[in-house]
């Protein structure tokens, strides 16, 4: 994977079309920003119950969207990431209506988990407490059989989305199929979306087992023996994510956008410099993505402390809620119908009340952070909360996920933001200092970093009490010195 910032971005919300628009786009208005794309699920149909996320058939690409060649032919420019829907299938795919059809003679039998599989003898009240789920209700949903019989199967996140026994032949043999399409489609990162929960043990919290971190582990190993990276979609405790991070090529680094926001709304370092020395090195990292600003990777979990505490943690929430005029509140948790709710939805440009210098000081200290640099689409183009969106769907992720056309993003484009932020991309990738060694100071209002590589250097200074931001770089031949405010000029 280049060291250079990448694009995410759904292909139709953001083109209003398909692939081949997409490949326009980054072509033309695009060009020079992003050296890969991860293009959220493009397989028939994209707007499904989970938008992509509950593929009726993760095989196919949408035809709406375009073809296998479309996306072959993007790969030859452009690293493709996308994503390996682990964990689940939706309850309209082929093999499930099968299964509804035949019941236990369906050669799909094996393929879905239930109930029985993990607790034979039944679940107790204190069992079922004890897994970890991201909704509020019961990790099982009652199917009706054709023949009449009742079963118990794994819902991990909706009711449509029906949870795979990976370790069953059919179940492998259902990853195997998409792995060998990507493989020979132009994929070159494989994101495991919700591996963490994709194999389950009684007496445990059926998330990040042992026996999913092996799986994990080996998934990964099979990818790269097929020419592709693996990187690993799990929120949580932030020490799952350093132990995750030894198992496959690379990680999210989700502690960062909460962090961060905490960082410009107390004007305190403290809790960022402390996860930055430790924090994962061959990670992607992120402030916004297709899901909401996640929390629960810097807080608290239990007994075991968080980068925030819990106080911390609570505030960080509140202030972003204020921020949006309580927009945020009104797609978060139990507010719409979310599947998530240990996260906040809402645009980070409206997280940080559209002060245009805060969000560029965000996407700067998310450059210089170690890893790979990722922008979702609406964070590219500064978008606000789409509350229409979210008012006539009740999903509340929608509300940064906005659909969006070929023209429309031309005006974003023009707006000062988005031209600083392109600027601030291209310093980020034109630099070869990132690939060099990262060194960290800080504390209070002061924090620098640093990146070094030969003759190569970069720097960030930022300082809260002076309010001087600034940026350094040096390439041998000559030193570069910009004040993030000047970018917005």
């Amino acid at each position: 994977m280049k060291n250079q910032v990448q694009l995410i971005t759904y292909a139709d919300r953001l083109t209003g079309s398909g692939l081949p628009v997409l490949k326009q786009m980054l072509d033309g208005p695009l060009v020079g920003l992003f050296s890969g794309v991860h293009i959220l699920p493009f397989y028939y149909p994209i707007d499904g119950s989970d938008a992509g996320f509950d593929p009726i058939d993760h095989a196919q690409i949408d035809s709406r969207l375009g073809s296998w060649p479309d996306l072959k032919a993007l790969g030859e420019d452009y690293e493709i990431m996308a994503d390996l829907i682990v964990n689940h299938a939706s309850g309209q795919s082929p093999e499930f209506l099968d299964v509804l059809e035949n019941g236990t003679a369906s050669k799909y039998w094996s393929m879905f988990l239930k109930e029985q599989d993990v607790f034979p003898n039944g679940i107790t009240d204190e069992e079922a407490a004890a897994i970890f789920r991201p909704r509020p209700t019961s990790c099982f949903t009652p199917k009706t059989l054709a023949s009449g019989e009742v079963v118990n199967f794994w819902t991990t996140f909706t009711d449509n989305q029906i949870d795979i026994n990976v370790e069953t032949e059919a179940g492998k043999n259902y990853l195997d199929k998409v792995l060998n399409l990507f493989a020979n489609n132009g994929v070159k990162i494989i994101r495991l979306d919700a591996a963490g929960f994709a194999i389950k043990r009684a007496g445990t919290s059926c998330f990040m087992t042992d026996e999913a971190f092996a799986f994990i582990k080996q998934l990964s190993k099979q990818a790269n023996e097929m020419g592709m990276e693996t990187i690993a979609e799990i929120h949580s405790h932030y020490q799952t994510q350093i132990a995750v991070a030894e198992k496959v090529d690379r990680v999210y680094d989700f502690a960062l956008p909460p962090l961060i926001l905490h960082t410009l709304f107390t004007q305190n370092v403290d809790a960022l410099v402390s996860w930055l020395t430790i924090a994962p090195r061959n990670c992607l990292t992120v402030l916004d993505t297709h899901d909401g600003i996640g929390i629960v990777d810097a807080g608290p979990e239990g007994e075991k402390p968080g980068l925030l505490n819990a106080a911390q943690v609570d505030n960080l929430v509140e202030q972003i809620h204020e921020n949006s005029n309580s927009q945020s509140r009104q797609a978060t948790g139990a507010a719409a119908s979310n599947v998530d709710l240990y996260q906040v939805n809402c645009t980070y440009y409206d997280a940080l009340a559209r002060n245009d210098l805060n969000y560029l000081t965000a996407r700067a200290i998310q450059f210089f952070s170690p890893g790979v640099p990722q922008v979702y689409y609406g964070g590219l183009l500064a978008l606000h909360n789409d509350m229409a969106l979210l008012d006539s769907t009740n999903v509340g992720r929608d509300i940064n996920r906005s659909y969006l056309t070929p023209e429309k993003v031309d005006i974003q484009l023009q707006k000062p933001l988005v031209k600083a932020l392109s600027k601030l991309i291209k310093l980020r990738n034109e630099s070869q200092a990132f690939n060099g060694a990262f060194s960290l100071q800080g504390a209070d209002s002061l924090l620098i970093m640093e990146w070094e590589n030969q003759q190569h250097t970069a720097c960030l200074k930022i300082d809260f009490e002076t309010h001087l931001i600034e940026m350094t770089f040096a390439d041998g031949k000559g030193t570069k010195r910009f004040n993030i405010a000047d970018l917005l000029k």
